[in-house]
């Protein structure tokens, strides 16, 4: 996969409920339900489907490491 199709694949997604699975520091592994409401040329925001109505950012590389999985 290259980035090019990590940009596609994530704007194609925009404002859809997804799930993610992101592989943090030390082993810890976070879940959450989001949607991805910006998409910048180096990042994008997902914005957490919780109470907390938190926002996350996570490069395209993230993915392509696979420490972030979206799961569809």
């Amino acid at each position: 996969m290259t980035i090019e199709k990590v940009k596609e694949m994530v704007s194609r997604n925009t404002n859809q409920p997804l799930k993610f699975k992101f592989n943090g520091s030390r082993n810890q592994v976070e879940e959450f339900s989001g949607k991805i409401v910006e998409a910048y040329p180096a990042v994008f925001i997902v914005e957490v489907l919780d109470a907390t109505n938190r926002r996350k950012s996570f490069t395209y590389s993230d993915i392509l490491t696979s420490s972030l999985e979206i799961i569809e």
